[in-house]
């Protein structure tokens, strides 16, 4: 378009110019001894602009000519990236097709052509990774490291994700210790730290990741709870061995978590397993209080206080509101029979079966019947505890 402009302009030229000599009666005269020339104006700028046009193309085709093999060169590489770019396109079509080998071949492909190397080496690693090929994963990934020394981040956080998910743990960690120490922590690498901390039952950092991304407002309440929840059982459960430590850890929980009734339930059973029976009750009423949960009810009935009376008159303020809640009723039996109620733990016994038969529940009607000397309907009781048991 630019040469057609130029040739166009130049013709214009050549009729402007023969239109202001038409009526010129000028000459040039050229003398160069022994020689002499002379010729019409008109003629004159006839030959010059002739002598430039053919100078002009003369030039444009020697530049052409010395320019070729650069234009070459830059024709196969443009070749050479089309090619590469299709490759990647077609990887990640593969891949998210669910295509692994493919999407490995092809980004292995575009990785060989040097387009975008660490996308397409990260791009083969994941499709290695899903067709179970660690060592070929590790390559890749060894190969985003070389490509991009000075981009860490895409490489570790792709490289944690792909351990975790082999179940590699502790290398997972050790990788997201070296992200932290190579750049700034984002949410994303706060939530996959979270998961592995998970994995690996690292209960007191999952606590402390869950309240980190609480600040941030970057994790869903339920599952910040969730996470909570299952991170204080699991450490109140490492510490039964230990009175001490058991009690410090449960001083150390949030006012608001000790009444979460799976936590005060683990709670519960911790102090029980050292025979404190009046602490559990306390953090068993201080939960059913705060929440329901049949659960911590039948759980109750386990613990026996200073005061089992005072016990047993709290649990039946419980029924009032709770009047078909098997598991409340089960737990008054027991607490009647440890008084040595009888008629009334097993009327709360007879209750509690006709809400929802139980092993559990037709055991201790059957120990009551066994001490007031009613042998052959405590055997009956026996019998249906073994066979929900067997069917369980």
């Amino acid at each position: 378009m630019k040469t057609l402009f130029w040739i166009l302009a130049i013709l214009a030229a050549a009729v402007a110019l023969t239109m202001a000599t038409k009526y010129s009666a000028g000459y040039v005269l050229l003398v160069y001894p022994p020689w002499r020339i002379e010729l019409s104006l008109s003629l004159f700028m006839a030959l010059l602009l002739a002598a430039f046009v053919t100078g002009y193309i003369v030039v444009r085709l020697a530049s052409h000519t010395l320019n070729l093999p650069a234009y070459v060169r830059a024709f196969r590489q443009e070749r050479r990236r089309d090619k590469a770019r299709a490759a990647m396109d077609d990887a990640l079509l593969a891949f998210f097709g669910g295509r692994y080998a493919k999407a490995e071949k092809f980004a292995a492909t575009a990785l060989k052509l040097q387009e975008s190397p660490l996308a397409n080496a990260l791009l083969a690693a994941r499709a290695a990774h899903e067709l179970k090929a660690f060592d070929r994963r590790d390559d890749y990934l060894a190969q985003a490291e070389h490509v991009a020394r000075e981009q860490p981040e895409p490489r570790l956080m792709t490289q944690a994700e792909l351990l975790l998910d082999q179940r590699a743990f502790a290398q997972a960690l050790r990788v997201l210790k070296e992200l932290q120490a190579t750049t700034r922590k984002n949410l994303a690498a706060l939530k996959l730290e979270l998961k592995a901390q998970t994995q690996a039952k690292n209960w007191d950092q999952v606590l402390m990741l869950v309240a980190q991304l609480e600040k941030k407002e970057a994790i869903d309440p339920l599952q910040a709870a969730q996470q909570k929840i299952a991170a204080h059982q699991e450490n109140l459960k490492r510490r039964r061995q230990d009175v001490g430590g058991l009690r410090e850890y449960w001083q150390k929980i949030p006012g608001y978590d000790k009444t979460d009734s799976k936590i005060a339930l683990a709670a519960a059973q911790g102090f029980l397993s050292f025979n404190d029976c009046q602490t559990a009750m306390d953090i068993l009423t201080d939960s059913l209080e705060s929440q329901w949960d049949s659960d911590v009810a039948r759980q109750y009935g386990e613990c026996l206080g200073k005061d089992v009376l005072k016990q047993i008159e709290r649990a039946e303020n419980w029924l009032k509101k709770h009047p078909d809640d098997a598991a409340l009723l089960q737990a008054l039996g027991k607490l009647c029979a440890k008084r040595e109620l009888w008629g009334k733990a097993q009327s709360y016994l007879e209750a509690s079966l006709s809400i929802e038969p139980s092993a559990e529940t037709h055991m201790a009607l059957a120990q009551l019947l066994e001490k007031i000397g009613r042998a052959e309907e405590a055997g009956k009781h026996y019998r249906a505890s073994m066979a929900l048991l067997q069917r369980n």
